[in-house]
């Protein structure tokens, strides 16, 4: 048999033989059926068997020509093959089958947004994700149980911890998406004691999400730049790898980094997407009381130097216990890449902005509520019908603000920045786990009372030597400070021989614990307090041997990391 001939039938089987692709990866090309082409059979040169025909042949001339027809379409398949290739960024949590947003520029900048770019093990249906943190966090204030508070990435003192050990991914099947992603280590008791909707109801929703960072499933539509609809648990800026600092500001600690509800996401435009939410409350598992909150994200990415997100949130009664007590919040920010030369040594210079306001409103339905009105504008008189009384003044309103440098083909990055809050009512305020205190809990050592006060500002620096993508060095100087006892201080805020399981008592260090209450809610009490609570000890004797933890109002902190994320 002629070897052009041979070649010809040769490549019709194989490509008639391999599959044609999805409608999905149709979709992302504009040339038709894109079949996945195998080369020719080995050995055989198109170009070879074709110049051992004489040139007078009269089968020359259209054997030619059939092959050349032949290269060019293989040429042309190899090229659709390509084009409808899976990319992680096509599979990941925001895919289009139209077109990726925010696709057309370089974003690992941004804070929040992680360093990866691509993953080698990404298949058609699966991008996998693994993450792994271990920290050593060197506490000043030198803590005897080794316990910091106040935050919602630094835990323990002078250890070498797990903070973070995760893995799942994305899945994409045709328009249907999930994604899963564990969380073992520190996080999976550290996230949920933050959460008091668990003790509404039962079935222990504590437990039950103690080990999902992120979990859903969902619907794409092919509309406009996108569509999407999922049921979902998810966090936010919350990753420590995936931001510029280990120990973020207040605004970012002490606002909404998980939600569990139902989102959509509508991409009118590549740099634009709309997303609204209803979910079962501000950073809940369940529904704190009989009203779910509203609320939606705005994120619009204009040029590959400018990003904003505007997050809001409403009408949720998320006061566990107080049902007519209603929260609004929005968070805002703004990054701004204001320097790229790929040319020199320093090659790339940013900045980010987000400012946080909010507050709680609500009066009481009868007298038995005096005491726990609150007001978004100010202390004001409370309504007879509510006891009477004052309505305090309820609000959080903060800022953050950091900038970054790379330098060296973007392996090193140094990170200043700090950031204000205040938050009467201390509403926000991560309590502080004193004898196990939970957000359920509370403890008398920090009362979160309509009326107490709490302001704080902090400053950190961060050097980063990142020699991988999926690899982060990260080394951390920070300080923060309140304007009331607050961080945990020499003494440690656990009580002699452990938590005795009741972190609203008094603990005498000669007797079992007993109860009691502390007046001020700083961590000092008064004489008879501690007399009561020390059963039959009197004056020196009862206040040497009632137990207090030791509440500072400044913490500086020294952080050694190492991140994995691939």
């Amino acid at each position: 048999m002629n070897n052009n001939i041979r070649v010809w039938i040769s490549a019709i089987f194989i490509a008639a033989a391999l599959p044609i692709a999805s409608n999905a990866q149709v979709a992302a090309t504009a040339v038709p059926q894109p079949l996945l082409v195998a080369e020719l059979k080995p050995g055989v040169d198109p170009g070879a068997a074709n110049a051992a025909q004489p040139a007078s042949s009269p089968e020359a001339a259209p054997q030619q020509s059939e092959l050349d027809s032949l290269k060019a379409r293989v040429a042309q398949l190899e090229a659709a093959q390509k084009a409808a290739a899976p990319t992680t960024k096509e599979l990941g949590a925001e895919t289009t089958t139209q077109t990726a947003p925010f696709s057309d520029a370089d974003w690992t900048w941004l804070n929040s947004n992680g360093r990866v770019v691509d993953t080698p093990m990404a298949t058609k249906y699966f991008v996998p994700e693994f993450r792994a943190d271990v920290n050593y966090i060197f506490d000043f204030n030198h803590p005897e149980d080794d316990t910091m508070g106040g935050s919602t990435e630094s835990f323990r003192s002078q250890e070498f911890q797990v903070e973070q050990l995760s893995f799942g991914g994305d899945i994409r099947i045709d328009n249907v998406r999930g994604r899963f992603l564990t969380m073992f280590g520190e996080f999976a008791t550290t996230t949920p004691r933050n959460d008091a909707s668990y003790s509404r109801g039962q079935w222990d929703l504590a437990d039950a999400y103690k080990y999902v960072s992120e979990a859903w499933g969902g619907y794409h539509w092919d509309k406009a730049h996108g569509i999407n609809v999922d049921a979902y648990i998810g966090l936010f800026s919350y990753y420590n790898a995936d931001n510029w600092t280990y120990q973020p500001s207040y605004v970012s600690s002490n606002t909404p980094w998980f939600f569990t509800g139902l989102r959509g996401q509508y991409f009118p435009t590549s740099h634009l997407k709309i997303e609204p939410w209803i979910i079962n409350g501000w950073q809940t598992y369940g529904r704190y009381n009989g009203k779910p909150g509203l609320g939606g994200q705005i994120l619009w990415r204009h040029k590959d130097w400018f990003d904003i997100v505007l997050n809001n949130y409403g009408m949720g009664e998320d006061a566990l216990g107080v049902p007519y007590r209603h929260r609004y919040h929005t968070d805002d920010s703004i990054q701004v890449k204001y320097y790229d030369s790929k040319e020199h040594y320093i090659d790339k210079a940013a900045f980010t902005f987000t400012a946080d306001a909010g507050c709680e409103t609500g009066v009481g339905t009868n007298p038995v509520d005096a005491g726990t009105n609150v007001a978004c504008h100010g202390d004001k008189a409370a309504p007879a019908s509510a006891g009477g009384g004052t309505a305090y003044k309820q609000y959080f309103i903060g800022y953050m603000f950091y900038n970054r440098v790379w330098w060296a083909k973007d392996k090193y990055a140094f990170t200043l920045g700090g950031g204000q809050m205040s938050n009467p009512g201390r509403y926000l305020t991560l309590l502080p786990p004193i004898n196990g205190a939970t957000a359920t809990s509370g403890t008398p050592y920090f009362t979160e009372n309509p009326g107490n006060s709490y302001t704080a500002w902090d400053t950190t620096g961060t050097f980063d030597y990142m020699p991988s993508q999926f690899i982060t060095f990260r080394t951390e100087l920070g300080y923060r400070h309140a304007s009331v006892p607050y961080w945990t201080g020499h003494g440690g805020i656990t009580p002699p021989g452990g938590n005795n399981g009741s972190p609203a008592d008094y603990v005498c260090s000669s007797t079992s614990a007993l109860g009691g209450g502390v007046s001020s809610g700083y961590g000092y009490g008064n004489l008879t307090s501690a007399e009561a609570a020390c059963g039959g000890q009197t004056g020196a004797q009862a206040v040497n041997n009632v137990w207090f933890p030791d509440l500072r109002r400044g913490q500086a902190a020294f952080t050694e990391a190492i991140m994995v994320r691939f």
